[in-house]
């Protein structure tokens, strides 16, 4: 392990980290950059307008369509975990991540993100898909299966609080899911389908259509696997409809539609095992906005809404009785989001907007023997927010950026939130950039009202994020590289502690991490490029699923008829549990290989943990050790 370490350092090192691939950068909505600087791409995550991010105070990562499909995965979170320094998901098997106890999927971003106890969901990092929150209603937290690669055009990651824009839930940091479209007259499909280790099928159809001034997108999917442990069976039905409507020049009409269904095992632990812990669960998610761009101004107005229906069977012991009841649930969360943005004069960008959102819903368990239903909750909050940006060129290569949110809960009272930024740009296409930034998240209903630990005098919890950071392009934009230093200081974290002799959720945890992240990319030539990025994280008061050392090096290879890309992640420090504290390390090697075998098909063939290493993410779920799969890809 040492060596593998030693010389993914070196290769660190030697090219530094990944940065996202560049696309033309249309003239609206950007404050005029040097001539010296070399054109980059546009991100909506960091801002709500479309921006050069190099006059963004934060810093945002992307992952684009090529590397999303590169990845051949269905989910896209191992991607971006592997993309994103800083970054980590959890996983428990070949494919699906589950939902209450037992459950993978949760994600860290510098250490925030799940909560400071061991097992809690996601409830500090914020899920979007195309700028609208995604999460339980009842529990706060995303569902990691909902986050599916077929969908997504691109992947915007702001690596650090985000609750001047995005309230609640957005003190880590925010991914943001940007759905696919498409810029060419005419109808467009693919078809993707793979099997492999495990009984392990993927498939995914998408059609893209445009014609004049009407666009639209739709797909589905299905996946299944029979898992590597017994009991560990997982089944996904999903689909995906968008359509958008240009009326006139400068506004736009906008609807989609996501659904998604899926059937998940968990097996318990190795030292606890479970039987017929299963859960059946159904997401929706729709929106409808209206966008107007003149240029000088934009903006929009959006409806969104997002429901579940959650059915669990918690399971039971080899050889005891099965359980006498069901758990049961449905939730909702729905919101209207408004903003503008404006030049005011030379140099300025001022934004202003308003969120509403209702969240909640209603969970009980139902007795099979008697047909009566328990109640465990019925609760529905609200939030309304407003918030204000302020962006001004204060020198011909200098920025100020500053935001102000203001956001009020219907059950914790108001909280306030700053945020502030400079963004200097060096010559030789560097850039060097400072920020100060608050994040927050209110409670869930599932911490105040829901299971024994419960208490609804809990408070938000409360960070402030202090960030450097240096990035630059050499060779004509073909070399780039970046660091970032931070430090977080957060309190009034909920966790689990004893009062009057039982558990309680308690606003006593607090967050002191400090860290370092890098990251390079390198065109060699028109068939090879290669890229790596590295995370250091330290934590003063560790928590799970956040590792010391992350590292990523990948290779790409483009010619002809062939393609073929290897990556090797390599990560240390990694807490299964705190208590008793258990630690982790393993090096991660994938591949694939790709031949066009006609003008429209595709042959591919994919490996990953082909060191076949013996590691754990979840404590007392082994991974899986070497996986393969072989599949097609047709393009009509």
């Amino acid at each position: 392990m040492k060596s593998a370490a030693t010389t993914l350092a070196g290769c660190l090192l030697a090219l530094g980290t990944t940065q996202a691939r560049t696309a033309p950068l249309p003239p609206r909505d950007t404050l005029p950059a040097a001539r010296t600087l070399s054109i980059g791409e546009v991100v909506v995550t960091g801002t709500r307008h479309e921006t050069d991010p190099r006059h963004l105070p934060m810093t945002v990562s992307v992952v684009d369509r090529k590397t999303i499909a590169e990845s051949r995965r269905s989910s896209l979170l191992p991607s971006l975990a592997e993309q994103v320094p800083g970054l980590f998901v959890t996983g428990r098997g070949t494919m699906g991540y589950g939902v209450a106890t037992g459950a993978a999927g949760q994600m860290t971003l510098r250490g925030i993100g799940s909560g400071l106890q061991s097992g809690n969901p996601t409830t500090g990092l914020l899920v979007l898909i195309d700028g609208h929150p995604q999460y339980m209603g009842l529990m706060g937290h995303p569902i990691a299966d909902a986050c599916r690669s077929a969908m997504a055009e691109r992947v915007e990651v702001v690596r650090g609080p985000a609750s001047v824009l995005y309230g609640s839930n957005a003190m880590g940091g925010v991914i943001n899911i940007v759905t696919r479209k498409t810029d060419d007259d005419g109808i467009h499909a693919d078809l993707q389908a793979d099997y492999g280790s495990y009984n392990t099928l993927q498939t995914a159809l998408t059609a893209r259509m445009r014609h004049k001034r009407f666009t639209a997108t739709a797909g589905g999917t299905y996946n299944r696997t029979d898992g590597h442990r017994r009991d560990m069976g997982f089944e996904q039905y999903g689909g995906y409809a968008k359509a958008g409507y240009r009326i006139g020049r400068a506004w736009e009409a906008v609807v989609d539609l996501d659904l998604t269904h899926f059937n998940a095992s968990n097996p318990g632990p190795v030292t606890a095992p479970i039987r017929d812990n299963d859960a059946r669960i159904t997401r929706g998610m729709v929106s409808a906005s209206v966008r107007n761009d003149y240029g000088n101004t934009s903006g929009g107005l959006t409806f969104f809404a997002n429901w579940g229906r959650h059915r669990i069977d918690d399971g039971h012991a080899p050889g005891e009785p099965p359980l006498d009841y069901r758990f049961r649930s449905h939730d909702r969360m729905m919101g209207i989001a408004w903003y503008q943005s404006a030049t005011l004069f030379p140099g300025n960008r001022l934004t202003a907007g308003f969120d509403w959102q209702r969240f909640g819903g209603k969970a009980w368990n139902h007795y099979l023997a008697t047909g009566k239903d328990v109640t465990t909750a019925d609760k529905t909050m609200d939030e309304v927010a407003a918030y204000v940006d302020f962006r001004q060129r204060l020198a011909r290569r200098l920025t100020l950026d500053v935001g102000l949110r203001v956001d009020r809960h219907s059950h914790t009272g108001t909280e306030w939130v700053p945020q502030g930024g400079l963004s200097l740009q060096l010559p030789r296409d560097a850039q060097l950039k400072a920020t100060a930034a608050k994040g927050f998240r209110f409670p869930t209903i599932r911490e105040m009202y829901m299971f024994p630990p419960q208490n609804p005098d809990l408070k938000p919890e409360r960070l402030m994020n202090y960030e450097l950071s240096f990035a630059q392009r050499l060779l004509g934009g073909a070399l780039s590289y970046g660091v970032n230093l931070y430090f977080i200081d957060g309190e009034n974290m909920i966790v689990r502690r004893p009062v009057d002799g039982r558990p309680m959720n308690v606003n006593t945890g607090k967050v002191e991490n400090w860290g370092v992240e890098a990251e390079a990319a390198y065109r060699i030539s028109p068939a090879w490029r290669i890229a790596a990025n590295y995370s250091y994280l330290h934590m003063r008061y560790p928590v799970v699923a956040a590792p010391e050392h992350k590292l990523y090096c990948g290779i790409n290879f483009a010619k002809g008829r062939w393609s073929a890309s290897t990556g090797l992640q390599y990560v240390r420090g990694l807490y299964t549990q705190t208590d008793p504290a258990t630690q982790e390390r393993f090096a991660l090697w994938n591949a694939d290989v790709a031949f066009r075998a006609a003008r429209r098909i595709e042959l591919y063939l994919r490996g990953e943990n082909l060191l076949a290493q013996r590691y754990e993410i979840n404590a007392g779920f082994p991974m899986p050790r070497a996986t393969v799969a072989g599949g097609m890809n047709i393009h009509f």
